[in-house]
């Protein structure tokens, strides 16, 4: 049976490019916006309040975060701390929540000045652009702003925190890999990785960085080292080396294997053609850098790569606007809503599997989060599996086989 339409969790008012969980609180942070460009459309980083309200998910706008003519393109998240990549640059940004007893003015009092019950604060209705609204529970402070492109068209493209937040890693249009020593930000590295743009990057075991970039290039770095460049079709023979490009790359973690990570990789065809080549998903060993299966995953280009906390699912967006969960051990598709949002699915994430996380998902196996350029974050939910325990098994075997050796003396007497 196939899933029913997801629901729309949050619609903003401009188009968003990026969705980060917080794995703590439940709280979703998503931002995008207009750019530079005198249309009207404004900019922002949003704060949603994530609660269970009648058996549903539901969000609630707590601030809006004004990013004055710099749309957020790309974001990454450490605790209470935001790495947002806006045109040419890493914006570093903390926030704060305060307790509602922590409010000024009348915000927690009703009309006679006692203290009443807090309002559940609704989400901005379509085509409303209040940006100043609902912002007495966060707080946002700007730590630093340092550029990470330098081509002629800069756009930072990709960034990711190291295990320990001791480490921002940046890639972008140039090409050029830039580590940065956090939280002072000081630049310790940078070197060009690729021949153009920079999709992707992810951070392994041992600080190894792993870039995918449009050259058809997939690597791994120490420092600046190469220690191996990936070949997802070295078993393919008969996928030619530039008939695909890397997309999108990912370190999860392995279920029943603490410690243990893999690798992810999303191939794209190069050219698009009338009728279009599949896709494919590959997962590698994260030590060795060896691939360890390869399967196809629908003709759709793959524009957005996310893995849940456990390493059980892998999330994917596409650029005609259709939304996939796949097992990762097995690679095989297990969700899929065909044109969830009208336009490409710029970024997707999983609901953390946190305690605050589960409270959320309310038995529900796992729960993306996607959002596009149609401005909308919608939900996808994957309800558990039913399985039946190990000694029920057994004991339906054992009962269907006292059940053949009945069915067999009655139709031949004597049998036994």
């Amino acid at each position: 049976m196939a899933p029913r339409r997801p629901a729309e969790l949050y619609r903003a008012p401009f188009p968003l490019y990026t969705v980060r969980l917080h794995p703590r609180r439940p709280l979703a942070i998503t931002a995008g916006g207009g750019g530079a460009a005198k249309t009207g459309i404004r900019n922002g980083v949003h704060f949603l309040q994530l609660e269970q309200i009648g058996g549903r998910l539901s969000a609630s706008l707590l601030h809006s975060h004004d990013t004055e003519t710099r749309a957020t393109m790309t974001m990454a998240l450490a605790d209470d701390i935001i790495a947002a990549g806006q045109d040419a640059s890493c914006h570093i940004l903390r926030f704060s929540l305060q307790p509602p007893e922590a409010k000024s003015g009348s915000a927690g009092r009703n009309g006679s000045g006692e203290k009443g019950p807090r309002k559940r604060k609704g989400p901005i209705p379509a085509g409303q652009s209040d940006m100043q609204s609902q912002t007495s529970e966060v707080t946002v402070e700007s730590l630093h702003s340092v550029r990470t492109d330098f081509s002629p068209d800069a756009l930072q493209k990709a960034v990711r925190f190291n295990a320990d937040c001791s480490l921002l890693v940046t890639g972008g249009a140039d090409g050029f890999l830039r580590l940065w020593e956090f939280p002072s930000m000081k630049k310790t590295l940078e070197f060009k990785a690729h021949d153009g743009e920079i999709e992707d990057i992810a951070l392994g075991p041992d600080n190894k960085v792993v870039t995918a970039g449009r050259d058809f290039q997939c690597c791994v770095w120490q420092q600046d080292q190469l220690v191996t460049g990936l070949r997802w079709n070295e078993n393919l023979p008969g996928i030619p080396d530039k008939a695909y490009r890397y997309q999108a790359c990912r370190f999860g973690a392995v279920e029943d294997n603490a410690g243990a990570l893999r690798l992810y990789t999303v191939q794209v065809p190069h050219k698009r053609e009338r009728r279009p080549p599949p896709c494919y998903l590959t997962k590698w060993d994260g030590k060795s850098f060896l691939p360890l299966l390869t399967r196809p995953c629908g003709s759709e280009v793959i524009s957005c790569l996310s893995i849940s906390d456990s390493g059980t699912f892998l999330g994917l967006g596409t650029v005609t606007g259709s939304v996939a969960i796949h097992i990762a051990f097995s690679l095989q598709r297990l969700y899929y809503v065909k044109e969830a949002h009208g336009i490409v699915v710029t970024d997707v994430a999983f609901v953390p599997e946190s305690r605050r996380g589960r409270e959320l998902l309310a038995g529900n196996e796992a729960a993306l989060l996607s959002v596009a350029v149609d401005s909308r974050c919608k939900l996808h939910l994957l309800p558990s599996r039913r399985s039946l325990p190990v000694w029920l098994l057994l004991l339906l075997c054992a009962g269907l086989i006292v059940a053949a050796i009945l069915l067999l003396q009655l139709t031949f007497p004597g049998f036994l």
